[in-house]
């Protein structure tokens, strides 16, 4: 009998001990979750955002790099101090006094918005009927929406340049059924800028429109019906509003790239378009300014922070009315 209580005593002790264990573990792998991500920013994200922001705030040299070095860390405190006092922003100074870069801003992002309601009005239709399409057949079209990227983008840019081409596929199909009666000019327009874009990241905002759509309860709606409601207005205001955190998730992934791109603008817009990553290629490479270009880029993340605030508030504000 006391042989089985000290047994059940040593089990109890064990498991008592085990336990602080178990949540020991646990607890360091919840937060290596959390700093992974973290770390990974730090080193890919703050740390050449940093060296960027550096050299914006050099001078342009005849030299290798092109630039003359900017808060050296070769003269310790006492140099970064004195460093501190002399730097200046001359960069960004004349950034705001050259009219040529605060129109490449505008135009780049009333390109992106058009870009991203285009993307929107056509991939809105695209996920509501793959999330009301037959369980057994929604992998097939995820993957139809996937297959794209299975394919070079540059490749499947150029393509297009075959197909908007004064002689192009689209212009010989349009001339034969007689719809019109010369070619059309769409190749080095912005109309081709809009056509490459929504091609190009339709997938990124059909694939956060599905996920939103396919998890919304759908039984809210047909007792919409059922009490008499349109299925357009019972669109409105249920399946709509619902589906407004993938809306928000799939503009953002298409507006934030569309801002900045360039292989698009360069080979479909021509030379006469003017867009902020051409800019930004052009102050890089063809002037080798790169205290300017950097600035540029800077003052475009600075840019594209506004829009990435204002989902994340619109987030919060939607957790705190779910709770």
């Amino acid at each position: 009998m006391a042989g089985a209580t000290l047994s059940a005593t040593g089990t109890a002790n064990g498991a008592v001990s085990a336990q602080p264990a178990t949540q020991l573990a646990s607890g360091f792998v919840s937060k290596l979750v959390i700093i992974v991500p973290y770390v990974f920013l730090l080193i890919f994200f703050l740390v050449p955002f940093f060296i960027v922001f550096k050299i914006s705030l050099s001078q342009v040299a005849i030299a290798m790099p092109p630039y003359t070095p900017a808060l050296d860390f070769g003269g310790g405190i006492s140099g970064i101090l004195g460093q501190l006092k002399s730097l200046n922003f001359d960069n960004y100074v004349f950034l705001t006094q050259d009219p040529l870069y605060f129109n490449a801003y505008v135009t780049s992002v009333i390109v992106a918005g058009i870009s991203t309601f285009l993307t929107l009005l056509i991939g809105y239709p695209i996920a509501y009927g793959m999330a009301r399409a037959p369980a057994t057949l929604r992998p097939t079209l995820l993957m139809l929406v996937i297959l794209p990227f299975w394919t070079s983008f540059l490749i499947r840019v150029y393509a297009w340049i075959g197909i908007l081409k004064p002689e192009g596929l689209l212009n010989q199909l349009l001339l034969s059924t007689g719809v019109i009666n010369e070619p059309l000019i769409i190749l080095n327009t912005y109309w081709a800028i809009f056509i490459g874009i929504v091609y190009s990241y339709l997938p990124f905002m059909v694939l956060p429109l599905y996920s939103a759509l396919e998890k919304m309860d759908y039984s809210l709606v047909e007792a919409a019906e059922d009490l008499g409601c349109p299925p357009i207005t019972a669109f409105w205001k249920i399946t709509f509003p619902l589906s407004l955190p993938g809306v928000l998730a799939g503009s953002l992934l298409v507006f934030i790239p569309a801002v900045g791109e360039f292989v698009i603008p360069d080979l479909l817009g021509g030379s006469q378009t003017l867009m902020i990553g051409r800019t930004l290629w052009t102050e890089f490479n063809a002037n080798r300014d790169w205290p300017v270009s950097s600035a540029v880029a800077v003052i475009l993340l600075l840019v594209l922070i506004i829009p990435i605030v204002i989902f994340q508030h619109a987030q919060a504000r939607a957790q705190e009315q779910g709770r």
